[in-house]
């Protein structure tokens, strides 16, 4: 299975550029938002799960912020992410894998994800990655995922929709939510997709 969403989200990041594909955002308002309202030091972990070719790094880098690791499972979207940084792409940590298979050689005071884990739509998905954060998040989780008024579906895939409730019972045992916002997201080609995002503070 991780070969085939492997091959699928490798032939996405080939094929379409940030104008064709419905998760992107010029500026990561709301993700910002709560890194702020957290109170994420500059020189924190921070690891951006599914990260692609968003601009959060871009964000995170201009604002001083010093420890940056960005994950996903497309070799190529990570390309293009470098490509866009130039120079500053070597400030940062790359890294290739699928999240369920992650393996951590150290913990994070951040772990920020959105629109990776609605993906995972199997208990089993769910539990090894809710397991990775629990041993290697010391401080806080940004999670933004679909919510129940939003799509069914992303990029072909089935997806799962969370409420903020929903969304914190997955993490409930190790991390309590201290904030959650709604947000509709205006796609490059003007639809709009509903998300929820959760702040969370390590118990």
């Amino acid at each position: 299975m991780t070969a085939e969403r492997k091959q699928h989200w490798e032939n996405v990041y080939e094929s379409k550029g940030p104008d064709e594909v419905s998760w992107t955002q010029e500026v990561p308002s709301i993700s910002l938002a709560f890194i702020h309202a957290l109170g994420i030091a500059k020189d924190a972990q921070i690891i951006d799960i599914g990260g692609g070719d968003s601009k959060l790094v871009d964000f995170l880098l201009d604002e001083g912020f010093e420890n940056i690791t960005v994950l996903d499972i497309s070799a190529k979207a990570l390309e293009k992410a470098k490509e866009r940084l130039g120079e500053k792409a070597a400030r940062v940590s790359w890294i290739v894998s699928d999240v369920t298979e992650f393996k951590p050689t150290h913990s994070y005071d951040l772990w920020h994800d959105r629109a990776a884990f609605h993906f995972l739509t199997t208990p089993e998905q769910k539990a090894k990655y809710v397991d990775i954060v629990s041993e290697y998040v010391l401080g806080s989780l940004v999670i933004g995922t679909f919510s129940e008024n939003g799509p069914l579906k992303c990029s072909g895939l089935e997806i799962a929709q969370y409420s903020a409730e929903t969304l914190s019972e997955q993490f409930n045992a190790n991390f309590e939510l201290v904030m959650s916002k709604v947000e509709d997201h205006t796609t490059p080609f003007e639809t709009t997709q509903n998300f929820v995002f959760g702040g969370f503070k390590r118990r």
